[in-house]
């Protein structure tokens, strides 16, 4: 009878522990290293999709990696800018009005954090050069929302470097 009473309290204990990290994995709290590791490839993925897209002209392809809403929001130069289209009309008018070029972008320097399985933090710096040998550059930090089209940028925050 005796060994029967030490064996509860412990058999307690580890449902207590069973039943508390099925909550945090279950909650996004404690995730497997392979969900990161996934949802970071599939961040570097657009990434990598958007600096292609942009380097060919294209930026409806580039703009893929945006989340398609009204409710996208980017930041630079002191300027707020809202929604999807507002989002593309902004860069056609920077960088393919009269007088303008796209010219090469890198990105670089890239911190993906994964905070749960549904958003993502990314840091890192953008390098633009031109036909005429200048070169602009900057940081940047992106919220990434995994939205029923995959991982989409729901939040740019772009700045220029002097």
């Amino acid at each position: 009878m005796q060994s029967g009473l030490q064996v509860r309290p412990v058999l307690r204990v580890l449902f207590a522990v069973a039943v508390l990290v099925g909550w945090l994995v279950a909650t996004g709290v404690a995730r497997p290293a392979e969900e990161d590791d996934k949802a970071k490839k599939a961040v570097q993925e657009v990434l990598d999709s958007q600096q292609a897209a942009w380097n060919k002209g294209d930026l409806e392809a580039f703009m893929a990696g945006y989340w398609k809403s009204d409710d996208l929001s980017f930041y630079s130069g002191g300027e707020k800018t809202k929604g999807w289209q507002a989002t593309l009309d902004r860069y056609k008018k920077k960088y393919q009005g009269e007088g303008k070029e796209m010219g090469t972008l890198t990105f670089s320097e890239l911190d993906i954090s994964i905070a749960n399985a549904d958003n993502a933090i990314v840091r890192g710096r953008w390098q633009l050069k031109l036909k005429d040998g200048k070169t602009a550059s900057g940081l940047y930090t992106l919220w990434f929302r995994k939205v029923p089209d995959g991982w989409r940028i729901v939040h740019d925050h772009t700045s220029k470097a002097d």
